[in-house]
């Protein structure tokens, strides 16, 4: 199976926040960005393992700053790695000055995804190669993040968790 880097599966979606999408004080809502978010992921997830995908878990959504009314939002989406089946993804939200033109990072998320076939059972994914130094950083994160989860779910040992381990006690690996 071919490995791809992030920017293969990079996925950008630009919209305004029209009045039908706000809150009473014309911020958007934030179940709205959530689906833009979702769709973005969802294309990103797509593009890189050519497979039908479904949402497997939010795992971290923050709203840093409110996107108001009238906003030219940019959602960018990117896999930053996978496992057997899945794909976690990494999205960031921009938010463009009006006068400036200057984007602002406003609200970032972490989503999961996983590649299934037309009867819905998990299927294999591509490995991801990250390139940057931010791309390598957030492919290192997502084990954590992982491990985590699975040890959170009662799936995984602790002791097991050799990456969480690493975190807080020297030579643990």
């Amino acid at each position: 199976m071919e490995v791809k880097t992030p920017t293969d599966s990079k996925t950008i979606v630009t919209d305004l926040v029209l009045p039908s999408e706000t809150n009473p004080i014309n911020n958007l809502f934030g179940g709205e960005l959530l689906a833009r978010m979702d769709r973005a992921a969802s294309i990103a997830a797509r593009r890189h393992s050519r497979r039908i995908v479904v949402t497997a878990s939010v795992n971290h959504v923050a709203f840093n700053k409110a996107v108001p009314l009238g906003s030219v939002v940019t959602v960018e989406a990117k896999v930053s790695r996978t496992f057997k089946t899945s794909m976690e993804i990494v999205i960031d939200v921009w938010i463009e000055d009006r006068e400036s033109g200057r984007c602002l990072k406003a609200n970032e998320a972490i989503y999961t995804f996983v590649a299934v076939d037309e009867m819905g059972n998990p299927v294999p994914v591509p490995k991801v190669k990250p390139e940057t130094d931010l791309e390598k950083e957030r492919y290192e994160a997502a084990l954590r993040r992982k491990q985590l989860s699975l040890v959170l779910a009662k799936k995984m040992n602790p002791e097991d968790a050799t990456e969480l381990k690493a975190l807080f006690f020297k030579n643990s690996k």
